[in-house]
C-alpha cells in the first residue's frame, strides 16, 4: 500500500477514536506549521530529497512528511507523485508563494498564513490583496436572470410567463 493511502486510511478513519484523531491532528498541524516556518526562511530555495530524507531533515515522522506532502502538492510549481510515493521517493518542494499563501486562505489555516516568515516575502498590504482574492474567488454569485410577465415561460410550454407559471406569482 502506498504510503499516502497508508497516510489517509488512518488520518481519515471515520471508526477511529475521536480523541485520538484530534491528538493526531493536532500533532500534525503543529509540525506542519514548524516545516512551513523553515521552508519560508529561504522561500526560493527548492527544498528536495526523497520522502525520508525530507522526513529527517525536518525531524517528523515518515507519515507526518507524507500528510505534509499531500497538503503542499496544489501549491507546488512541479507536483510530486503523491499517489505512488514511498519511501525511497525522489520529492521536492518548490512552491508558488503566491500560490501557497491563498492555498492556507483556502483552507481556513489562520496558523499558517498568518505566520511571521511571510511579512519578510510579502507585505502586509500584498497579503490582505492575497487573502480578498482567495476570499472573494470562493465566493459563489448566482444570478437568476428577472422574468417578465410578457417573456416566454422557463418551463418550455411555450406560453407567456404571465399565462402559464406567473398566474400562481
Amino acid at each position: 500500500m502506498a504510503l499516502l493511502e497508508q497516510w489517509r486510511k488512518k488520518a481519515y478513519d471515520e471508526k477511529a477514536d475521536k480523541g485520538w484523531l484530534q491528538r493526531l491532528w493536532q500533532d500534525y498541524f503543529n509540525k506542519e506549521k514548524d516545516i512551513y516556518a523553515e521552508l519560508l526562511k529561504n522561500p526560493d530555495e527548492v527544498v528536495s530529497g526523497t520522502v525520508q530524507e525530507l522526513a529527517d531533515k525536518y525531524n517528523v515522522d515518515l507519515e507526518i512528511m507524507v500528510g505534509f506532502l499531500d497538503g503542499i502538492n496544489d501549491s507546488l510549481k512541479e507536483p510530486n507523485p503523491i499517489e505512488e510515493m514511498e519511501a525511497d521517493t525522489q520529492v521536492n518542494l518548490g512552491f508558488d508563494k503566491e500560490l501557497l499563501y491563498k492555498n492556507m486562505v483556502a483552507a481556513e489555516a489562520d496558523w499558517l498564513y498568518n505566520l511571521p516568515e511571510w511579512d519578510m516575502i510579502f507585505t502586509k498590504d500584498k497579503q490582505r490583496e492575497l487573502y480578498r482574492t482567495q476570499k472573494s474567488s470562493q465566493t459563489v454569485k448566482h444570478e437568476t436572470p428577472k422574468i417578465y410577465p410578457n417573456d416566454p415561460c422557463p418551463c418550455g410550454s411555450g406560453k407567456k410567463y404571465k399565462k402559464c407559471h406567473g398566474r400562481n406569482a
